[in-house]
């Protein structure tokens, strides 16, 4: 199989497996299953399945890139990195989206921070994670890679709407009457006021230090130096 046509079948494995787990399959498994075993299983699948698109990605040949890239679309990813970190670390408390317990009493909240920028806080983390690649690594490769996990996030966040619709109801619906879909949207459409798109300090500190983190880890590792670490040290 050639390179780009194993990647292709690897990122739709990837993703459907995904897609089919999260929606039309999830009741009917669960129920039989277990929650917790369930989980178990998606888990082991999800991770399989990327691995397998790694792997891939990882055996393309080289390629010459698309577009010519310096300081400032590097500054620009870098930033945009920077957005995905403080979005994901914001999403790990209070997100009426994750599969918690106290899911329903957090949609009671004013969204505030990450969640009055976005109600998909994780998932835009990841895709513009995935876009911020694709901009300094323009290969045929890298771009089917980053549109591949930004399509799953997008499209995941979407099913995700109304899936938490079914199951929350009225608190689901009234949180997404609140929030928007799209970052900024309702500060842009003067909707909600962008103080409270200020991220809260967990948010703010914690996306700081992974993207930090991560950046100096993608020198470290041996790949391309990223983030601020290109012009310091």
């Amino acid at each position: 199989m050639q390179p780009m046509t194993l990647l292709l079948t690897t990122g739709a494995i990837f993703v459907g497996s995904h897609l089919l787990l999260s929606h039309p399959l999830r009741d009917s498994l669960a129920g039989r299953m277990g929650e917790r075993a369930f989980q178990m299983v998606y888990s082991i699948v999800a991770i399989a399945t990327f691995i397998m698109m790694v792997q891939a990605w990882r055996g393309m040949p080289p390629e010459p890139p698309m577009w010519a890239v310096g300081d400032g679309l590097w500054a620009f990813s870098s930033l945009l990195v920077l957005l995905a970190s403080v979005l994901f670390m914001g999403s790990l408390i209070g997100n009426p989206a994750l599969a918690a317990p106290g899911a329903r009493a957090a949609a009671q909240a004013a969204p505030r921070g990450v969640f009055a920028i976005t109600r998909h806080p994780m998932m835009w983390s990841f895709a513009l994670w995935a876009f911020a690649h694709a901009l300094v690594v323009p290969t045929p490769g890298q771009i089917l890679l980053s549109g591949i996990i930004a399509f799953l996030a997008l499209a995941g966040s979407a099913g995700q709407d109304r899936k938490k619709a079914r199951l929350m109801g009225d608190a689901w619906r009234h949180w997404a009457a609140r929030t928007s879909f799209l970052p900024f949207a309702r500060q842009i459409s003067g909707t909600s006021p962008w103080g409270d798109a200020i991220p809260r300090g967990h948010a703010l500190f914690g996306g700081i230090a992974l993207w930090l983190a991560a950046s100096w880890a993608h020198g470290a590792l041996g790949y391309m130096v990223a983030g601020i670490w290109r012009w310091v040290g």
